[in-house]
């Protein structure tokens, strides 16, 4: 575990090269963040779930509402890469996205709900994947050409990452 309040897992690399054992391990991952993360976030008050978990950072509700938007997200990113040639996917200012009112004050539930469907449903795509499919790639504006294994990598990696903001202020702040 990091010090570093922002990347309380350790920063994010890009992985050289992926193994099928490490992509089996990563949609495990994947499938296992929603439960982790609604255990992360049982029985906050609305008081804690408004609480930034490091300073100037998104409270614990923007948190939650900031996933389902980042995996939906990913999930189109998947989509577009299995069914058009190296796609340019459209960015978005998950900053700005953060803000918005459903974001900032709206009740996390749905946000939770929403997160555990369309994990259910993005674990089945990739668990029905070939191991060639995941060697698929897309542009990203921002960072470059990207495989799906890459992307599998950094989700599973993600959803870890925004569940250790929560437990480690939840430990920081004995609740």
């Amino acid at each position: 575990m990091s010090e570093d309040l922002r990347y309380p897992i350790g920063n994010f690399s890009f992985p050289k090269s992926v193994t099928p054992d490490q992509l089996r391990t990563w949609i495990d991952e994947i499938e296992a963040h929603p439960a982790a993360f609604r255990q992360a976030v049982r029985n906050l008050t609305d008081a804690q779930l408004d609480t930034p978990y490091r300073p100037d950072g998104w409270t614990v509700r923007q948190v939650a509402h900031h996933l389902p938007d980042s995996h939906m997200n990913a999930y189109v990113r998947y989509k577009l890469a299995l069914t058009e040639d190296e796609p340019t996917i459209r960015p978005y200012d998950q900053e700005r996205w953060a803000e918005l009112p459903d974001a900032s004050s709206g009740p996390i539930e749905p946000s939770l709900v929403l997160l555990d469907q369309l994990h259910a449903r993005w674990v089945r795509l990739l668990r029905a994947l070939e191991p060639t499919d995941f060697d698929r790639r897309f542009k990203h504006p921002e960072i470059g050409v990207l495989t799906l294994a890459a992307l599998t990598a950094l989700y599973a990696w993600h959803g870890k990452h925004h569940t250790a903001h929560v437990t480690g202020l939840r430990g920081r702040m004995g609740w």
